[in-house]
């Protein structure tokens, strides 16, 4: 019988690779194989929760259960901390601007505008509070710093005014165009136009990602969604009451509701803006018109514009817990909380006065006259790092 003898080489590989396959069982019985370089196991990997991915270049929250975290007391911005505090109110009838010193309750300055200005709106970098003139088709941009008003800027039907909550666009409701229109939000140059099918786009708050936003239709009584980045509306539903007449909309400190008041329905619509279901009603009194949390994201304040009266929503009990009746009535409308949160500001749309409320009691504390039909105003500064528009929604 002739024997092959393997060369010197071949034999030693042939050895080497059946003691690492001995090895290679015997690691199967005794558990997982040492890692290279240690002297035990391996350290098994932590799962690290991802957050849900919020809009490109969106801030994040500072607290991802409170979207209105940065809104505490006195909490402003490096870019507003010097500008003087105000009440900046716009008269849609005289076509002025009423500023008042908070401190003194006085009117100290008029400002002349265009044609029926509806809302003061701080910009995004808040830099700039902008009047909406509706009829008069411009925006008047006002320098807080100064109170000084410059040249208006030309935008078509300019009802009411957000801000993507990255600060990449201007959205104008631009209520009879029957249209949304994102714009540069600086220069306000037109970006896209977004025809819409409902009647009357006035006001919206965004979801606590940015990611989508909603929109009340007041006079075909309708929600829009509309998906922030593509811009574009991806669900609309008529509001389940007959002549429902939808105002503003505000989203819970958690970012999981949307409430929507309705001053023919007497109440706040609440919805789910994720699934975008059929709303339920929450009645709180006539005319309920204009929504504002407080400073520490426990309360939200109701006008009800046409019995005088604020009703006070408890977010943690989820039902109302106060009413407060203003002694002489009146028409508490659009407004907004001051930078300590110890007062309410309320424009009284068809008494041609403002209200300051105090939050700890409900007492007026005082009643300002102004122009005519005060509309939107705006409480300035407010603490917060941006501004996603109307009155001053500030995260």
């Amino acid at each position: 019988m002739t024997t092959t003898r393997l060369p010197r080489r071949a034999t030693a590989l042939l050895a080497g690779l059946a003691l690492a396959a001995l090895a290679g069982c015997g690691a199967a019985d005794k558990g997982p194989a040492e890692a290279l370089g240690t002297k035990g196991p391996a350290a098994p990997v932590k799962a690290v929760p991802v957050a849900p991915p919020g809009l490109a270049g969106m801030p994040p929250l500072l607290d991802p259960n409170d979207v209105y975290a940065a809104d505490r007391p006195g909490k402003l911005s490096p870019v507003v901390k010097d500008f003087p505090s105000r009440v900046y109110v716009p008269n849609t009838t005289s076509n002025t601007v009423s500023v008042i010193d908070p401190v003194t309750y006085k009117v100290i300055d008029t400002i002349p505008v265009g044609a029926q200005p509806q809302h003061v709106v701080p910009s995004w970098d808040l830099k700039t509070l902008w009047v909406n003139n509706n009829r008069g088709h411009t925006l008047t941009p006002i320098n807080p710093a100064t109170g000084e008003a410059g040249k208006p800027v030309e935008v078509h039907d300019p009802y009411n005014l957000y801000f993507t909550p990255n600060g990449k666009y201007a959205v104008v409701m631009a209520s009879m165009d029957k249209e949304l229109v994102f714009r540069d939000p600086h220069t306000m140059d037109r970006v896209k136009t977004v025809p819409v099918t409902c009647f009357g786009v006035n006001h919206a708050d965004f979801s606590a990602d940015g990611r989508y936003f909603i929109v009340s239709c007041e006079f075909s009584g309708e929600l829009l969604k509309v998906d922030t980045e593509k811009m574009e509306v991806v669900a609309q539903q008529k509001l389940p009451f007959e002549g429902a007449m939808p105002q503003d909309v505000k989203v819970s400190p958690d970012g999981k509701t949307f409430y929507v008041a309705d001053m023919m329905a007497h109440g706040m619509w609440v919805l789910g803006g994720d699934k975008f279901e059929t709303p339920k009603l929450l009645p709180t009194g006539k005319g309920c018109h204009g929504l504002y949390v407080s400073r520490d994201s426990k309360e939200m304040y109701v006008s009800n514009r046409g019995e005088g009266s604020v009703s006070v929503f408890d977010f943690t009990q989820n039902k109302l817990t106060k009413k407060w009746e203003l002694p002489d009535g009146g028409s508490p409308d659009m407004g907004g909380v001051s930078a300590d949160g110890k007062v309410l500001w309320l424009s009284g749309r068809y008494n041609s006065e403002v209200y300051a409320i105090d939050t700890a009691t409900g007492k007026e504390l005082a009643k300002i006259p102004v122009g005519g039909g005060p509309h939107g105003l705006a409480v300035y500064p407010q603490p917060g790092r941006y501004s996603l528009g109307h009155t001053g929604i500030f995260r």
